[in-house]
């Protein structure tokens, strides 16, 4: 399995917007500058983000983003459903049927079970980690650069 992009430039976009203060938004062409995405790609990311209602839209020159939720309320997987959606990342193609020449197709997959707890072991890790906890591992991690990633927001942003 191989998320798409996507998901990682969604995180770091809600990351970066949770240090606006209130009222202020922050053109999403900034923001995909930030991340060095298309520019085309990163307005359908916000499209999605907004579709799931994790970020605000405001329109107009002076408009851009902003997040519609607590940062401690938007967890990795809500940003990940809204990039990548709810199917299921395995689906059986029915190797084992052909390979056995099996009649019955419905129960017919050895990896079904394993792949869907897999599937739920990963998502529950995501489910845990808030967009809050990550920018306080930010702030941890990388002092330096969490606080010129801050004044760049300052500076970006839109009141």
């Amino acid at each position: 399995m191989q998320m798409k992009t996507g998901v990682e430039q969604s995180v770091y976009a809600i990351l970066i917007l949770q240090m606006l203060p209130d009222k202020a938004v922050l053109p999403g062409e900034a923001i995909s500058q930030q991340l060095g995405a298309s520019s085309t790609y990163f307005q359908k990311l916000l499209r999605k983000l907004v579709s799931a209602d994790l970020i605000t839209s405001v329109p107009g020159v002076k408009g851009g983003f902003k997040l519609k939720k607590k940062p401690e309320n938007i967890r990795v997987y809500d940003i990940y459903l809204a990039i990548e959606g709810k199917q299921s990342l395995y689906c059986s193609s029915g190797v084992l049927c052909d390979m056995l020449a099996l009649e019955e197709v419905d129960q017919c997959c050895l990896l079904t079970g394993l792949m869907e707890e897999a599937e739920s072991s990963w998502k529950a890790v995501l489910k845990r980690e808030t967009i809050a906890t990550l920018y306080e591992k930010t702030k941890k991690d990388y002092p330096e650069k969490a606080e010129m990633l801050q004044a760049w927001v300052q500076e970006k942003k839109v009141l």
